[in-house]
């Protein structure tokens, strides 16, 4: 059962290895639980997941393979023969137990008023309009704590809702978008800083070194502030199937204004081509060269594209690919010259990656960048960074 249930964890791609799954199984040969879904639950989430930025993708996988089980009662009810839990459960009772179940007709008697008892309840609720589903007595003191035949306790009829769909965790997954302000954390991987400006911070140690050498007497020393001097050139996809993702797009532009003070930013539509713009409305009568910007902008530069690429094959292979105007040269050739040129481009997409695949396109505009396209999530972002700053 084990090995089924951690192959679903891996298809809902969390890093579990072979390891954590031994020592889950340790744990339960050790009886650390038993019988009890809710006490497996914690138990394996410990044992499986080691930061907590995976918690929901565990939650998601643990409700999609135990889909419709509420306990494992169940289960053991169709692996285990009858005869064996009887004798198992007579074991377990003292002499004066034994004999009070027999008083009461015996353990089939015994068996048989708790079916009738629950059937009574089901029927009582069922009549005050109570589904039961939450699992709780409510607030009537007669209906807690009820007690069934021989003073023994019948319990809860259902659970509450289950701990793992209530997806607490659902903020501390990585692979989703999170906003401006952790778009800007991600941002913070390409970096490059150096001391440049005037000099306006406080520098302490030489502060400390000039006062000493000047027997005492205070002599401030300053220093130009430490800022990121990275250079970026950011280009957005722009209408037709990108306006399904304005909201992020918008989100990573405001971002990148923030931390990125030597950045330029150009919108194309679909593909690049022998032109850009820098103003949606004027686009059609305001243009920019692309060979422009390849000759105005040196090779330290690190490029950025911002688009689903998601488009007829042909737009990118062919002449007169672009659905908005004719393009003498095709898509390909343009992308071949930022790569010849720039040392570090990236290509973020923010459609799933998942659904990339299904896409010629997007493996087309892969290969055209060296593979290196990541989705618009923290993590994407994260990664598309590193690289850049490499």
């Amino acid at each position: 059962m084990l090995i089924n249930f951690f192959l679903t964890l891996r298809k809902y791609k969390l890093p579990v290895t072979i390891r954590e799954l031994m020592d889950v199984l340790s744990a339960m040969e050790s009886n650390l639980v038993y019988a009890n879904i809710d006490e497996f639950y914690l138990l394996s989430r410990t044992c499986l997941v080691k930061d907590e930025k995976n918690y929901d993708k565990f939650d998601r996988a643990f409700a999609a393979y135990f889909k419709g089980l509420d306990d494992l009662h169940g289960m053991l009810e169709s692996l285990i023969p009858d005869e064996w839990l009887r004798r198992e459960f007579e074991k377990s009772l003292t002499p004066e137990e034994l004999e009070k179940i027999k008083s009461l007709g015996g353990l089939e008697k015994l068996i048989e008023a708790f079916q009738e008892a629950r059937q009574e309840e089901e029927r009582r609720q069922a009549e005050e309009g109570q589904s039961g589903e939450d699992g709780d007595e409510g607030n009537d003191p007669e209906r807690q704590g009820r007690e069934g035949p021989g003073g023994l306790g019948r319990g809860k009829k259902k659970k509450a809702k289950k701990v793992w769909d209530q997806r607490q965790y659902k903020n501390l997954d990585d692979s989703v978008e999170l906003g401006t302000r952790n778009i800007k954390v991600a941002l913070r991987r390409l970096r490059k800083l150096a001391r440049s400006g005037k000099e306006e911070e406080l520098d302490m140690d030489h502060t400390i070194r000039s006062t000493a050498h000047n027997g005492g007497m205070l002599d401030i020393r300053l220093r130009p502030e430490r800022k990121n001097t990275v250079k970026v050139l950011l280009f957005l996809d722009i209408g037709g199937s990108m306006d399904a993702h304005v909201k992020v797009c918008e989100e990573l532009f405001s971002a990148s204004r923030t931390e990125f003070k030597h950045m330029e930013s150009f919108y194309f539509h679909n593909f690049i081509y022998e032109s850009v713009w820098k103003d949606n409305r004027r686009r059609t009568n305001e243009r920019i060269s692309t060979y422009e910007i390849l000759n105005k902008f040196a090779h330290d530069y690190k490029i950025v594209f911002v688009g689903d690429a998601t488009m007829a094959p042909y737009e990118i292979t062919h002449s007169g690919g672009s659905v908005e105007h004719w393009n003498e040269e095709p898509g390909a050739q343009w992308m071949s010259r930022f790569t010849e040129l720039y040392d570090r481009i990236v290509w973020i997409n923010p459609t799933p990656q998942e659904t990339w695949e299904y896409s010629s396109s997007v493996g087309m505009t892969q290969e055209l960048i060296g593979g290196h396209m990541y989705p618009l999530t923290i993590r994407g972002l994260e990664d598309g960074m590193s690289f850049l700053s490499k």
